[in-house]
């Protein structure tokens, strides 16, 4: 069930259950090849990390996605503001090509739940940013955006408590960004 393009999504109890499980699937076959493969990682990173921050991020803010590689934003929140959203699995930080108006970062932590990093203005966050790297990214520790004060009228509303994982992908390794935007 997808929205059309500028259409909402459809957050049904059947279409969440389906994300929870589909999510599951994906970090279940990620520790069957690990133990077929002993000290082999088959570590999901990049693009799909990306791409289970911005779901999660949608549906816990009620955001409506853009295209996939929408340059500089991911999704256009209810009020109109348009939304960089992050996700990592790690404890370092994360990475941006460019100043966005709006940023959500979320962390996925060692015990499988979602939670929000930063939520503000990303003029903010683009401050204490590091300078920019060969790769054209500016890298941000997830301390130094804690750090950064953000006011209540300026946060985004979270509609939708974030999907509850513990449960479903026990035993697995939630990857850092890949190896191209993590802060160095």
């Amino acid at each position: 069930m997808t929205a059309a393009a500028g259409a909402q999504p459809v957050w049904s109890p059947e279409r969440t259950a389906k994300l929870r499980g589909l999510i599951r699937q994906l970090y279940s076959v990620v520790a069957a090849l690990e133990e077929e493969f002993e000290g082999r990682k088959f570590t999901p990173d990049g693009h799909l990390v990306g791409s289970i921050g911005e779901v999660v991020a949608a549906y816990a803010f009620g955001l409506n996605l853009l295209p996939a590689s929408s340059e500089g934003h991911d999704a256009v929140a209810p009020d109109g503001r348009r939304v960089q959203i992050k996700l990592t699995g790690g404890t370092r930080g994360v990475s941006l090509y460019c100043e966005p108006d709006h940023l959500i970062v979320l962390q996925l932590t060692a015990s499988r739940e979602f939670k929000t990093i930063y939520n503000g203005r990303g003029q903010a966050a683009w401050k204490v940013c590091g300078r920019e790297q060969k790769n054209g990214q500016r890298s941000v520790s997830l301390s130094a955006l804690n750090q950064v004060l953000v006011k209540e009228d300026e946060k985004l509303e979270q509609v939708r408590d974030f999907p509850l994982l513990a449960d479903l992908i026990e035993n697995t390794v939630i990857p850092e960004e890949s190896s191209a935007s993590t802060p160095q």
